[in-house]
């Protein structure tokens, strides 16, 4: 159900994506035992029997937010992996840029599905599926530009592999600290030196100055 900002039942029932927003941000906070409807309904300042109006039962809540995260996370990478590039270091900035904007790929959502899944079969099942298809994609990106199978292969492991040990490490780091080994992980991901203009533009679309630039 589709309702505007202004219509009078948003201030009684909130909107969908207000009790998904919310939900998520509980996730991530706490983790899946915390994401109930009770706490929620309190979180927005709504009456319980609200969230009823969209969704059947906290499990059907549940299912929501693996969508979600499916059709965020694991769409967007792999879009990133197929967008249109002049060269494999351009392809994998492409990539990178999931790790930089979280409007592309949320790092804290993926730790919490993550720490879900070790609780739930279900949960484990849908991260394997999702691993299969960035890792798929990657490889396919690799594949276009004429790598072996093996080294496509073992190149797309190596880029998602990493990122996902930075998302499980919870590593925080300065965005000067991060982009001052982004060159490097280039030529050690393709084996090929880095345009100075695909760094350029990547860079810009980052918001990152580089020193003494």
């Amino acid at each position: 159900m589709n309702m505007t900002s202004n219509h009078p039942e948003i201030a009684t029932r909130g909107s969908i994506e207000s009790w998904l927003n919310a939900a998520f941000e509980t996730l991530k906070e706490s983790g899946v035992d915390a994401v109930r409807v009770l706490p929620l309904a309190k979180k927005l300042n709504l009456a319980r029997t609200s969230f009823y109006w969209y969704f059947e039962d906290r499990e059907a809540l549940l299912a929501a937010l693996i969508e979600q995260w499916k059709n965020k996370n694991t769409r967007n990478l792999v879009s990133q992996a197929q967008a249109y590039a002049a060269s494999i270091t351009e392809a994998i900035l492409n990539v990178f840029d999931c790790w930089l904007n979280s409007e592309l790929f949320d790092s804290q959502c993926e730790f919490a599905m993550r720490s879900w899944a070790l609780q739930s079969e279900q949960v484990a099942e849908e991260i394997k599926q999702a691993d299969n298809l960035r890792m798929a994609a990657l490889k396919e990106m690799f594949d276009r530009f004429g790598f072996s199978e093996d080294a496509a292969a073992t190149r797309a492991r190596s880029i998602y592999l990493a990122q996902i040990g930075y998302i499980s490490m919870k590593t925080v780091e300065p965005l000067e600290y991060r982009m001052r080994f982004i060159p490097e992980y280039l030529r050690i991901f393709t084996g090929e030196e880095p345009a100075a203009h695909e760094l350029e533009r990547f860079y810009q679309r980052n918001d990152f100055v580089p020193p003494g630039a």
